[in-house]
C-alpha cells in the first residue's frame, strides 16, 4: 500500500461499526484489482482475514502465495464448482470455530471499470451454511480498478481508493433474500460506475 502512495494513490477506510472479535465475519466486498486485498488485510487485521481465492495465487507470488496457503484461505479450482464448493465450506467450519474472518468476492473475478458484476452466490451461500453465527459485513470498494486500468504498467496515478463498510447484517436464516440484501447493500455503495 505505502508503495502506491508514491504513485499519489490515497487510502480511505471508513467503518462507522462496532465489529466483535468475539465471533466469526463474513466480509463480502466487489472485486476490483488485486490492490484491494492489502486494504482489506491491513485495516481488517484484528479479526484476522482469511480469503476464497483461486488457486493459481497459491504459487509464484513473493509472501502473498505463501500466505494463502499457509494462512488458512481456501484456495479453489474455479473449473471445478464441486472441490471449490468443498475447500468454501471448511473456510466457514473453520471461522465458525475459531472466531475469524473470512473475505469473498462473489463477483468471481475483478471488474475492470468499477461496475459491480452481478454475485455469484454459491460460494457466499456455502460459507453463510458453514458459519450460521458469523455477522455479515458488507464492504463497497471504490476506485482501486484505476491502478491497473493500463494493466500493470504504467499504473495509474492519482488514484483515490475507498472502502466503506456498510451496515452488518445478521444471518436470519433465508439465505437468498439474506444475498439478495448482501448484494445490493455492496453494490449501492460503489459509485465509480455513476
Amino acid at each position: 500500500m505505502r508503495c502506491t502512495n508514491i504513485l499519489g494513490t490515497t487510502y480511505r477506510f471508513t467503518n462507522n461499526y462496532d465489529l466483535p472479535t468475539n465471533k466469526p465475519l463474513i466480509i463480502v466486498t466487489n472485486h476490483q484489482s488485486m490492490y484491494d486485498i492489502p486494504p482489506l488485510i491491513w485495516y481488517m487485521r484484528k479479526h484476522h482475514p482469511k480469503f476464497v481465492s483461486k488457486k493459481e495465487l497459491g504459487k509464484g507470488i513473493p509472501s502473498v502465495s505463501f500466505n494463502l496457503v499457509h494462512g488458512g484461505s481456501a484456495l479453489i479450482d474455479r473449473k471445478d464448482g464441486k472441490s471449490a464448493l468443498i475447500e468454501i465450506g471448511k473456510l466457514g467450519s473453520y471461522i465458525e470455530k475459531y472466531k475469524r474472518s473470512a473475505v469473498i468476492f462473489p463477483e468471481g473475478t475483478r471488474s475492470r471499470d468499477g461496475h459491480p458484476k452481478p454475485f455469484k452466490p454459491m460460494g457466499l451461500k456455502m460459507l453463510l451454511k458453514k458459519a450460521p453465527s458469523a455477522l455479515i459485513v458488507p464492504i463497497s470498494i471504490n476506485n482501486s480498478w484505476k491502478l491497473v486500468q493500463f494493466g500493470q504498467f504504467p499504473m495509474g496515478l492519482g488514484s483515490k481508493v475507498s472502502f466503506d463498510v456498510q451496515q452488518p447484517i445478521e444471518n436470519k436464516g433465508d439465505l437468498d433474500e439474506l444475498i439478495i440484501q448482501i448484494e445490493s447493500s455492496v453494490t449501492n455503495g460503489v459509485n465509480s460506475f455513476k
